[in-house]
């Protein structure tokens, strides 16, 4: 990676949560690509690294190509468009590899639906309104089902399901508010009787991968 001295374009804007003595690093263009700007190279290396959540400047520098050449826009690079990208990945916070993949991933998808919205607004045409229409519903389905991966992959694959609203017979006990398990937990099944207030209780069976809320209904008199 090289830059120019004399021409160069400064892009990335100060991590959040780091002292205001560490200067992160920022983006330095040139014709002939992109580099890190910082007073200490490895220092800055280290910094980026860090906000991608990688453990190499291999990685690092892999990450940061991709996400440069998906904040192209048309055929000319959109700095601020990578400012906010950069962003993001700090925002994020990837913990190894895995996670910096997948939250690159999730942000090229929300800049492209971003894009793909643009493109429908200004489409004049039917033909472009409904290319524009299914790119962009394609893409917003996408986006939560990678935050899902992600919370899957950070939960080590096992979905968050949340319990709520119980009602309790005579003898139970009841939990105030609103309690969040893994799927692993056990909880009483809609229609078994008095299970809060004996204690017998069968596994829910999972219906889908998705957080599921759970409510117990009031036994009959």
């Amino acid at each position: 990676m090289t830059a120019s001295s004399n021409h160069n374009t400064t892009a990335a804007i100060a991590a959040p949560d780091r002292p205001q003595t560490a200067t992160f690093p920022r983006i330095k263009f040139s014709k002939r690509g992109f580099s890190i700007d910082h007073p200490d190279p490895e220092a800055g290396e280290r910094l980026m690294a860090d906000a991608f959540g990688v453990a190499d400047s291999d990685a690092m520098y892999g990450i940061l190509k991709q996400l440069v050449k998906a904040s192209v826009n048309g055929a000319r690079l959109d700095h601020a468009n990578l400012a906010f990208m950069i962003s993001m990945m700090q925002g994020i916070k990837p913990r190894d590899a895995i996670e910096a993949m997948l939250a690159a991933q999730m942000i090229c998808v929300h800049v492209t639906a971003m894009r793909s919205a643009q493109h429908l607004a200004g489409a004049d045409n039917i033909q472009c309104q409904d290319s524009a229409a299914r790119a962009l519903g394609k893409l917003v389905r996408t986006f939560p089902a990678q935050i899902e991966a992600l919370n899957r992959y950070r939960n080590k694959g096992e979905p968050a399901i949340t319990v709520q609203n119980l009602s309790v017979q005579d003898g139970g006990k009841a939990i105030v508010g609103n309690v969040t398990q893994h799927a692993r937990m056990i909880v009483s099944q809609p229609g078994a009787p008095a299970a809060l207030a004996d204690a017998r209780t069968v596994p829910m069976p999972i219906v889908g991968e998705h957080e599921q809320v759970i409510a117990t209904h009031d036994a009959p008199a």
